[in-house]
């Protein structure tokens, strides 16, 4: 058996023991107990390792303006989903769509698999391609989000400046964020991970060594089967999946990206699960509009749609990311990306297709 294969069949069978342990876990507060483990504790600590192991230059800081631009590639590329499944771009599902599609969250889907399969210095690469992708899902989907339920329901009230003022201190308030941000000056200043003192690494290298098995059994934990618009979010996240992949393909040529570990990078840091800051957006408006009484289907946002699109996108994103990782070289080549980047946009648009299909039949047989 292969290293890759073997690797891949203790990281599935991690999560298989999530799944069989949800019957434990029948309190939510319990799972999410685990997240905030893992968000403040096992990742920020493997990421700072990452970073305080490997000698970061200048030319990297540009790694987080890229993953920004492809934050914004996706936004624009998400409304051609909407003429594929007949969703209309301004009613609540089109504005919840697009506030989830284009956002990232790698901590829990991707960070552990690059980790394990690619290396620190991949880690720290990929820590570094977070921070544009945070400032999109806490300062551009909030003004977004803003800015759509002001059209949707005339409320002038709202003073943006001091909200966004807060986002900002919440994001420089993450563990994550803070732990990046000590570990560029600790290195602009010629310290590394072996100049720091021993019992600092020790807790470092305790704590860091508990991601991978604590990330697994939460995203066996955390799957979930709700009844709703199952069948909508699934060809969704294919049809995300497929745009991801001939973005993330178009990327690698036009930055002319050859190391292997760099394009696996390119293609699995975009494939990561939709972020849960697009869903802390729509639910602090929602509220808004429960407040005034409004009417579901007159509102900004499906909140409904978010939590289930949330809720698939965690193993569907985890799947897709270890088959590639596994694979080796072999989708670390454009021509395999964009194929399959094409089977998964016709994975996604068959279902709505054959469904439109079968209506005109029917109309026609009766």
């Amino acid at each position: 058996m292969s290293d890759a294969l073997q690797k891949t069949i203790t990281l599935l069978l991690l999560i298989a023991l999530g799944l069989l342990l949800k019957s434990k876990f029948k309190n939510k507060d319990q799972t999410n107990g685990i997240k905030e483990i893992i968000l403040s504790v096992a990742l920020p600590s493997t990421i700072f390792i990452s970073l305080m192991k490997i000698d970061i230059d200048s030319s990297m800081f540009v790694i987080p303006l890229v993953t920004l631009i492809f934050n914004f590639l996706m936004f624009f590329s998400a409304p051609l989903a909407f003429a594929l499944f007949g969703i209309e771009k301004n009613s609540p599902t089109g504005r919840t769509l697009m506030m989830l599609i284009p956002s990232l969250a790698p901590g829990l889907s991707c960070f552990p698999f690059i980790a394990e399969f690619l290396g620190e210095k991949s880690l720290a690469i990929a820590a570094l391609a977070d921070v544009g992708n945070k400032f999109f899902v806490l300062i551009s989907l909030y003004i977004l989000a803003m800015n759509m339920f002001l059209k949707n329901s005339d409320d002038k009230d709202t003073k943006m400046g001091g909200k966004l003022k807060s986002l900002f201190a919440s994001m420089f308030q993450e563990p994550i964020n803070l732990l990046i941000f000590i570990a560029i000056i600790l290195l602009s200043l010629g310290i590394n991970y072996n100049s720091l003192p021993p019992l600092i690494v020790d807790i470092f290298d305790k704590t860091s060594a508990m991601m991978t098995p604590l990330v697994l059994l939460f995203i066996g934990l955390a799957v979930q089967l709700k009844e709703g618009k199952k069948r909508i979010v699934a060809c969704i996240l294919f049809f995300r999946a497929g745009i991801t992949m001939l973005i993330s393909a178009g990327m690698i040529y036009v930055l002319n990206i050859t190391d292997q570990n760099m394009v696996l990078l390119s293609i699995v840091i975009p494939l990561s699960a939709a972020s849960f800051w697009p869903l802390a957006h729509i639910s602090a408006f929602n509220l808004r509009e429960d407040a005034k009484g409004m009417a579901k289907e007159k509102r900004t946002f499906d909140l409904e749609l978010a939590v289930l699109l949330l809720a698939f996108s965690l193993p569907f994103s985890t799947i897709l990311i270890l088959a590639i990782l596994s694979s080796g070289s072999f989708f670390a080549h454009t021509s395999t990306l964009i194929t399959a980047g094409l089977v998964l946009i016709c994975l996604g648009a068959v279902p709505n297709a054959l469904s439109k299909v079968f209506v005109k039949v029917s109309k026609a047989s009766s």
